[in-house]
């Protein structure tokens, strides 16, 4: 008959060994919570944190033909960019927290998180329930999100972190 989900999940806790959690972030609130999330493990288990961001290729795309600028000569910029958000991010969600490594990437966002967990050998992933883009757009409906594709594509475990709902009083 087999052990039930919660206490499969409890066996698995005690049995895994974390070393390396990654943090996938688009700086939104719901990325902040799921690094907290990933924190807690990180210092439950002892592992060490990678923080990363991933620049999509579909925003570069709408900025060289806004911008009507060459692909090359932006990404350098925006790379610095995301660095210094990284730092802020770190800022607000872990100011008194463990060190963390930084990374930014450029790319399909599932893909580029997928390639670098497994390149890096990564024990957990930790996202975001949601990202900037909120809930249910009709993109997500038909292709899925981030998170998703992330699940779909890795063989190490993901946790997803929902961002909670403000409770209304009355």
């Amino acid at each position: 008959m087999g052990f039930p989900p919660l206490a499969r999940l409890k066996i698995w806790f005690a049995v895994m060994k974390i070393e390396s959690i990654l943090v996938a972030t688009d700086f939104s609130d719901c990325s902040g919570v799921a690094f907290q999330a990933a924190a807690q493990l990180a210092q439950t288990f002892q592992a060490k944190i990678i923080l990363l961001h991933v620049i999509s290729l579909k925003r570069v795309a709408v900025l060289v033909e806004h911008l009507e600028q060459e692909a090359e000569s932006l990404v350098p910029t925006l790379r610095e960019r995301a660095q210094r958000l990284l730092s802020d991010f770190l800022k607000r969600w872990n100011p008194d927290g463990p060190e963390v490594e930084s990374l930014v990437a450029v790319g399909a966002p599932f893909q580029e998180i997928a390639v670098i967990a497994r390149d890096l050998a990564v024990d957990l992933v930790v996202l975001g329930g949601y990202g900037r883009a909120g809930r249910g757009p009709i993109e997500e409906v038909f292709f899925g999100s981030t998170a998703e594709k992330v699940v779909r594509l890795l063989p190490c475990p993901v946790l997803c972190v929902p961002l909670e709902e403000k409770k209304t009083s009355g």
